[in-house]
């Protein structure tokens, strides 16, 4: 039931607290004195509600969530969470002004870019308003509100989506602009990689999806926070008429107005996920909520990216500096052919997970809640000694 202290860098499923998992290897083999593990009670027993209004109640503790917003689980994860957003919006949209009008996308890397294509697929209306590959030729940038916000507009988007922290190119919004919340458009953001990672402001946001994989749970489940005024737009249309309309209808198990109808539960939720889950929240609280979090979150991007930067002539971070994420740091080696010794030594000292995505090779350091500040100090080390042993 112990562990040493993992060094694990990946980007998910990503390392999570030992004391989490601790608590709940316990609670897999007897929950609460049941007789049975938290996996194999029924997910519309007393049980399983107490445990979905407590991660509920825990979320909106740490996040600050206002009573405007609803908060509800299912199954899958981000590429769930984005067909299911698309088809939803588009509903509210209907149910909202009586209009179909069209999704529009920021894309800032390749979350994203499929987002955008997945809409697109479903037929719902769509528009790329920002590519910054297309602009600058590569994801590693976000360009300035001023370039882009004049697109959108009120009297013909639905919505606006971006995600907020991209884990394969390391670009991550600092805000949520606020010139593109004055728009009026509802703002639908996917805060996957880094949820419950610093303080946000739940007000500037229409909806929020997250994946649990990568910062506070397992695979399996996603978490939504959604303005209820959407909620009461979507249940306003009939399924003929979104048809009529030509617009997919969203499956039953991804409706957001049923999911929060039966309190996350129509169909069978992962309990056992959602309960690491809680147990995250509740960790994350008993540290001191986010403003703590944030703190060690900004000190470990400044200490692995001042590594690298200090050996600007023998590593590459392709990201513009305002855009760097604080929770996958990207970067690579200039010189050829030493990727596989980086990684050999790397692992030989414990320090895992740290091979790019392979879509884009090189490395990446994911630097999650639960990623500990001595384990960035060890990557820095580790990165200043290679970038000199090899200089």
């Amino acid at each position: 039931m112990d562990r040493a202290n993992p060094n694990h860098f990946g980007a998910g499923p990503a390392q999570l607290p030992t004391a989490v998992l601790q608590q709940a290897a316990k609670e897999l083999i007897n929950y609460e004195g049941l007789g049975l593990g938290i996996g194999e009670i029924s997910h519309r027993s007393k049980e399983a509600g107490q445990v979905i209004e407590d991660a509920k109640k825990h979320l909106g503790e740490l996040l600050k969530i206002p009573d405007t917003h609803e908060v509800f689980f299912m199954q899958g994860g981000g590429t769930t969470g984005f067909s299911s957003i698309a088809s939803n919006m588009a509903a509210a949209s209907v149910g909202r002004s009586g209009q179909v009008k069209v999704g529009a996308y920021v894309v800032t890397g390749s979350w994203s870019a499929k987002a955008a294509q997945e809409a697109e697929r479903l037929g719902v209306p769509t528009e790329v308003v920002v590519d910054t590959k297309k602009m600058t030729g590569k994801y590693g940038s976000i360009p300035a509100t001023s370039e882009w916000v004049g697109k959108i507009d009120v009297r013909k988007h639905s919505y606006v989506y971006l995600c907020e922290n991209e884990t394969v190119h390391g670009v991550e919004w600092p805000e949520v602009p606020q010139e593109l919340v004055r728009t009026g458009v509802p703002v639908v953001a996917d805060l996957s990689s880094d949820i419950l990672s610093r303080r946000i402001n739940v007000d500037q946001y229409d909806v929020i999806m997250a994946g649990a994989q990568k910062n506070i749970g397992l695979a399996g489940l996603t978490l939504y926070v959604v303005r209820k005024i959407f909620l009461e737009n979507i249940k306003k249309v009939p399924e003929a008429e979104l048809l009529d309309q030509g617009l997919p209808v969203t499956p039953i198990a991804n409706h957001f107005p049923t999911v929060v109808a039966n309190n996350s539960a129509y169909n069978t939720i992962p309990i056992f996920t959602l309960r690491i889950m809680d147990l995250v929240f509740v960790h994350l609280l008993k540290r001191g909520g986010l403003d703590v979090q944030q703190r060690e979150n900004e000190e470990k991007a400044r200490v692995i990216y001042g590594a690298l930067d200090q050996f600007s002539d023998f590593y590459n971070v392709p990201v513009d500096i305002p855009a760097r994420s604080k929770m996958n740091v990207v970067f690579t080696i200039k010189k050829q052919g030493l990727d596989d010794e980086f990684l050999k030594q790397a692992k030989e000292l414990g320090l895992t997970g740290l091979k790019g995505h392979r879509s884009v090779g090189g490395f990446r350091a994911s630097l999650y809640n639960a990623v500990e500040l001595r384990s960035v100090r060890l990557l820095a080390d580790f990165v200043t000694k290679f970038a000199k042993d090899h200089a």
